[in-house]
């Protein structure tokens, strides 16, 4: 299992992470055995948003006697009301349901306290001013969360999170077809009602919202990775072909900001189908080749970092390079943080001698070598 640092956090999670939301699903005994399973496998990070007792208790008994080796995400705001989830800021219901996680994971600290799941501007701006941002701070002061993060399936939303300065991490959902959609304070409608003859790529408020992360440090890790299934199935696709779990890991893992990718498993083959990310060819990984052959995408002459592009002749990491570009030309100048990574390359755009072996190789024909130029003079060398 690889590690990668969650932004300003510093905490190392394992790329391959652990959506708890199917716990519930299973017998308690089968479910405590799967997390397990996945923790000996290198998973250090598991999502905990329902507040259901049953889903807390078995993350509760997973974790005994090697709590100091997970770490969790856990939600403020996600309560259990009448045999019911809601969803709520109610200082009357928000509390008793934070401490009722603590006691059922048997822990007295949650690493990564989570504003739970904005995705309007008035739920924004009733979390952000009053009794339920005080209570995530007044938690935050006294070390019973250890990070403040916040999850969210608009990349409207995730900005205004980067820009408050005190949240550090965010959840947010990341798949080819959700990223070629514009923010919406509805995740079900989406998908409904749209022409997919004109789709237009990445959408350019996500590309932002990743741009940002990736500048300013906030981690992201994420959810709804496989689109529910529906990128497995062709009929389902929005791009009208199929993707396998590799490929779906490596395109969230490639996206600028991304630490960790938590998938919801059913069983033991499913964990090993995810973690076998680790070990898989780059053409196991190729998710580049499906989009471009696929009947229905948008991505000509976008880069997506895949990494087709390799091996560059003088040993230019031209993914990476490209991200850096994207990172900075958007902006009057280049933030000192993305100068300061694009320097500590080995090899810069300069050292290109243009020879457009890449571009033969790229699924998206994509002008490399004139980006090549571009970020040379961007970045001044």
């Amino acid at each position: 299992m690889r590690y990668r640092k969650l932004g300003k956090t510093g905490l190392m999670v394992s790329e391959i992470g652990f959506g708890g939301e199917w716990l519930e699903r299973h017998e308690e005994e089968e479910s405590v055995e799967l997390l397990k399973y996945a923790h000996d496998l290198g998973i250090n990070i598991v999502d905990c948003w329902m507040p259901d007792p049953k889903s807390r208790d078995i993350i509760g008994r997973a974790m005994e006697g090697c709590r100091d080796s997970w770490y969790v995400q856990g939600h403020i705001g996600s309560t259990y009301q009448n045999g019911q989830y809601v969803r709520t800021r109610d200082m009357k219901a928000v509390p008793p349901a934070f401490e009722d996680l603590l006691k059922r994971l048997c822990t007295d600290y949650i690493d990564l306290g989570m504003i739970h799941y904005i995705d309007s501007m008035e739920d924004w701006e009733a979390s952000m001013n009053g009794d339920f941002i005080d209570y995530v701070h007044e938690l935050h002061d006294r070390g019973i969360i250890r990070h403040i993060g916040l999850s969210t399936h608009n990349p409207k939303i995730g900005k205004l999170a980067v820009e408050t300065g005190f949240i550090e991490m965010i959840l947010f959902s990341i798949n080819p077809a959700f990223d070629m959609r514009p923010a919406t304070e509805d995740l079900d409608s989406m998908f409904e009602g749209y022409d997919r003859d004109q789709l237009s790529g990445i959408d350019p408020e996500r590309a932002e919202f990743y741009r940002l992360c990736e500048e300013k440090e906030v981690g992201i890790t994420v959810m709804k990775g496989f689109f529910g299934g529906a990128l497995f199935d062709r009929e389902k696709s929005p791009f009208g072909a199929a993707f396998t779990p590799a490929q779906l890991i490596h395109y969230a893992l490639t996206r600028p900001g991304a630490s960790s990718i938590l998938c919801g498993y059913d069983t033991k083959e499913q964990v090993d189908a995810a973690v076998y990310y680790e070990t898989a060819s780059d053409d196991e990984k190729d998710y580049a080749s499906v989009l471009a052959s696929a009947p229905l995408h948008s991505y000509s002459g976008i880069c997506t970092y895949c990494g087709h592009c390799k091996p560059c002749p003088v040993n230019i990491d031209i993914a990476m390079v490209n991200k850096f570009y994207d990172l900075a030309s958007a902006q009057g100048t280049v933030p000192e943080s993305v100068m300061e990574h694009y320097r500590a390359m080995p090899h810069t755009a300069s050292e290109c001698i243009g020879c457009k072996g890449c571009e033969s190789r790229c699924p998206f024909e994509v002008k490399i070598a004139d980006r090549m130029k571009k970020t040379a003079a961007l970045f001044g060398r």
